[in-house]
């Protein structure tokens, strides 16, 4: 079997509710390995909503997603940094090894390759330095790029971002795209919600664009003509 061409997830006419109403419906893409996919629509659209149902935290109302090139919990999540209490009293190393707890199960102790693994990440995210630092401590910039290794201990196939870029300077925005794309380049998929079009037509290959019941999936370039056109 050819790997690269087997997706690691196949949304199949899914259909997610909210108190009644249709958030999203007969949706259907893949992801593959090599994928990097910016979700844009407008607020409401139900980009967070996707989200939290390929993390299995919503249950849909139909349709299926199957999982064939990788388990659900190895999905790596990168949250909205304003979700993320600024003030919580971990340093930085314990905050990236808490994205391997899926894979390790509830025990009070990381082993080897746990720590190991977390030192892996904040070497390739260059934060290493930052490993005995309060997360309460850092700069925008700094606490996203933990977020990310956090994300990135969780796997090696699969990234989803929930607007990794707000609320972050211009250099801080460009530093951590770079990032991503070496991620990507690496072998990683990327699932990012994003609102930065600017960025949006830098970074992803393919665009899936939520609008109510009707969506757009494609590659970039397809996108950015559709919507010249309209």
């Amino acid at each position: 079997m050819d790997t690269e061409k087997v997706p690691l997830i196949s949304v199949e006419k899914l259909q997610v509710e909210f108190e009644g109403h249709k958030v999203f419906s007969n949706l259907s893409f893949e992801i593959f390995a090599a994928d990097f996919i910016c979700i844009v629509g407008p607020n409401g659209a139900g980009k967070s909503t996707l989200i939290k149902t390929l993390l299995g935290q919503i249950k849909p109302s139909k349709g299926e997603i199957i999982f064939t090139g990788l388990k659900q919990k190895f999905i790596g999540y990168m949250p909205q940094e304003n979700k993320i209490d600024k003030n919580f009293p971990a340093s930085v190393e314990e905050i990236v090894r808490s994205g391997t707890l899926n894979q390790i199960g509830f025990r009070p102790f990381y082993k080897k390759a746990e720590k190991d693994m977390a030192e892996e990440c904040m070497k390739q995210l260059g934060i290493l330095n930052l490993a005995k630092r309060h997360f309460a401590d850092l700069s925008g910039g700094q606490r996203q790029k933990v977020l990310l290794a956090r994300g990135l201990a969780a796997t090696r196939k699969m990234l989803i971002l929930d607007e990794p870029s707000n609320n972050l300077d211009f250099k801080s925005k460009n530093d951590l795209y770079e990032k991503l794309i070496k991620l990507n380049e690496a072998g990683v998929a990327i699932l990012m919600v994003t609102h930065d079009l600017d960025h949006k037509n830098l970074i992803g290959k393919k665009i899936l664009a939520l609008n109510g019941e009707q969506y757009f999936f494609g590659d970039t370039e397809s996108y950015v003509e559709k919507i010249h056109h309209v």
